[in-house]
């Protein structure tokens, strides 16, 4: 009985000191990761609308929004980061859309927890070649096992349909969002 009591204690102590370790390390490394994610986001704005010269937060909004600008200070769309649920878990990607939200200037995928070898095919060109200049109108649609044949179509990839699923319908759960508050004239 005496180990027993010896061992839960010891566990008990443990169990406390690594769980103020944990505490100690998450709110020491938060705002690094914070910063680095922001440095990011600002690096992936320029990529996702590369005739963009500068931009300006949309503040007020639930959700990170950036209206994007030319040389002669003209806006010419948008880049917002978005999340929704892949096969594995978050995917985060950031979208740039004209000013009238109906065409996508670039997508890329910022995080991401898919399969190695397989989820993990949204990151690369192929796939995110296909949402150059998409028609994101009436929504953007994906189809499997044959080419597109409408301006709004993206092919998925084969053995990673839920991943490729989720990318289109985190974009427009995203894009559906923007009109919203266009149509509202937030934006």
């Amino acid at each position: 009985m005496k180990n027993v009591i010896q061992m839960i204690v010891v566990l008990t102590v443990i169990a406390v000191i690594s769980g103020i370790a944990l505490s100690e390390i998450a709110s020491w490394a938060n705002p690094k990761i914070a910063i680095n994610r922001a440095k990011e986001t600002e690096k992936a704005i320029f990529r996702v609308q590369p005739k963009a010269k500068s931009y300006k937060q949309i503040k007020n909004i639930d959700f990170e929004l950036y209206q994007v600008f030319d040389q002669n200070n003209n806006p010419i769309g948008y880049a917002f980061p978005y999340e929704g649920n892949g096969f594995q878990g978050k995917i985060r990607l950031i979208v740039g859309l004209n000013d009238s939200l109906n065409v996508i200037s670039r997508v890329e995928i910022l995080e991401q927890v898919e399969t190695p070898g397989l989820g993990t095919k949204i990151t690369e060109e192929p796939f995110l070649k296909q949402f150059e200049n998409l028609v994101t109108f009436p929504q953007i649609e994906w189809i499997k096992g044959s080419k597109p044949t409408k301006s709004n179509q993206i092919q998925t990839i084969t053995a990673a349909t839920i991943s490729s699923k989720s990318v289109v319908e985190i974009l427009n759960n995203g894009i559906n969002k923007l009109r919203e508050l266009k149509q509202k004239g937030v934006i």
